[in-house]
């Protein structure tokens, strides 16, 4: 579909140095002529939305257990009818922005704009989530601290935007969207692939780390159920006695000015990192950006647990922190370092600690309960580095694949984005192209249908509304 795609005849200067030159029937407005402000309250028997920052506007699912359901006077909410735009004040520089895609209800945190009769609200979408536009967003917004700036209506309907003719904005909101579910349906393949390697993997690691490599060796039963038998001459005590001194974190007198890497729990998978790390200054970073990580650490997550967010430090790397939302783990000189690692992201011992984790909206376990599990190692160094050799031997095409699947999956995301910036500035001319994608499914549930909203958002909303 976007193989093809030329640019359009003519073009004229936008005056805008992150729009540049735009086809030379465009306008540019600015968005007070093209959206209302909508401050309709009193429905409260309307369904309740939420904003993703990947995403866009969704109806939110009461029933999920992995969401945080709770809820302020309804009375307060605004209502969104189908079509409106809809965006979070402190996120819309970071994309939660959307198109509501029924009548609901909208959180005082966000704001409402219903658009005028000659706007597709899905272009605009589109357009306000790109990068140029984003970093917009934050020269308009304001507020006392630079991850707490709030877009109010009154900045938002100041701030410029393309206008194609309104024929364009629909083609161009259909194209997208078109192409969105090709995309959806190679990532989707892509993640499939690595599930399925990653369960094989996870199969050899499980097996290694708690039977060992000689499979005639003689078991113990240890009276634990998701443990039943080990060797015999392993060792198994709660985790606490194969630990040596927790992390050090950083003080409140830390230099504003001090930069490190950020290790969020979006950031980390079972055994890989799903995104990079943040490179941010101290007076920047959020409050939870605390804990001091080094070689040969293994960080798992004690908050959100059903994510599985284990992960190994396998390198020297200077300046990286951790979220406190991590316990982080470094073991005694007995231990390998390695498969400690590999024994904290055995499924047998992530499916304990789900197990031993409260809560249903956002379940978590206390470092303390967490280190009462038990896990078992064999006590001579010489067998335990032979089991990381073993799994390093047989894992090693594994993680091969899993790492290219992983690198074309942030290619095509990165080529998607791309191609949004070029087609909404006008950089690609779409009017003549034919919709090839059947309308199998909303786009935003295949690409991202590991989204969540992030451990704080709630509080923020929470926080905006008082």
């Amino acid at each position: 579909m976007a193989g093809a795609l030329k640019p359009y005849p003519a073009y004229r200067d936008s005056g805008l140095p992150w729009l540049g030159d735009v086809p030379e029937h465009w306008e540019v407005r600015r968005n007070g002529r093209l959206f209302a402000e909508r401050n309709d309250t009193g429905h409260g028997d309307l369904p309740i939305l939420e904003v993703s920052l990947r995403t866009g506007v969704r109806v939110r699912d009461m029933d999920n257990g992995t969401r945080k359901q709770v809820m302020t006077d309804r009375s307060k909410y605004k209502r969104a009818a189908e079509g409106d735009i809809a965006y979070n004040m402190m996120r819309m520089w970071q994309g939660a922005v959307g198109v509501a895609p029924v009548e609901g209800l909208i959180s005082p945190a966000y704001v409402v704009a219903g658009p005028f009769p000659e706007v597709e609200p899905k272009y605009y979408s589109y357009l306000f989530r790109t990068g140029d536009y984003m970093r917009e967003v934050n020269k308009f917004s304001r507020g006392i601290v630079a991850d707490r700036n709030r877009l109010y209506w009154d900045e938002f309907k100041q701030m410029p935007s393309a206008f194609p003719p309104p024929a364009e904005q629909q083609a161009i909101a259909d194209f997208l969207d078109a192409h969105g579910r090709l995309v959806a349906r190679l990532i989707r393949n892509k993640r499939r692939l690595i599930a399925l390697l990653n369960e094989q993997k996870q199969a050899i690691i499980n097996r290694a780390v708690t039977r060992g490599l000689d499979p005639a060796a003689p078991m113990k039963p240890t009276g634990i159920d998701w443990m039943p038998e080990v060797p015999a001459h392993w060792e198994v005590k709660p985790l606490k006695h194969w630990l040596r001194e927790p992390a050090k974190a950083l003080s409140d007198k830390t230099s504003p000015e001090y930069e490190f890497d950020y290790l969020d729990i979006s950031c980390v998978g079972t055994g890989f990192l799903a995104a990079q790390t943040e490179r941010m200054k101290f007076e920047d970073a959020p409050s939870r950006a605390r804990q001091i990580v080094q070689k040969g650490d293994t960080i798992i997550s004690t908050v959100r647990t059903y994510l599985k967010a284990v992960y190994f430090i396998e390198d020297e790397w200077p300046d990286l922190i951790a979220s406190t939302g991590f316990a982080v783990l470094r073991p005694v000189e007995a231990v390998e370092p390695r498969l400690l690692g590999y024994v904290l992201q055995s499924g047998t011992f992530i499916e304990r600690v789900i197990r031993a984790s409260i809560g249903v909206a956002y379940p978590a376990i206390s470092e303390g309960r967490l280190c009462t599990l038990h896990v078992t190692f064999p006590p001579e160094l010489t067998e335990q580095k032979a089991i990381l050799d073993h799994i390093a031997s047989e894992t090693a095409a594994f993680d091969t694949a899993i790492e290219k699947a992983q690198n074309e999956i942030a290619l095509i995301r990165e080529y998607r984005e791309r191609l949004i910036a070029d087609v909404v500035t006008g950089k690609l001319d779409v009017r003549d192209v034919a919709i090839k994608a059947p309308a199998d499914g909303a786009i935003e549930d295949a690409l991202d249908e590991d989204d969540a909203p992030e451990p704080d958002e709630e509080a923020e909303l929470a926080e905006v509304e008082d």
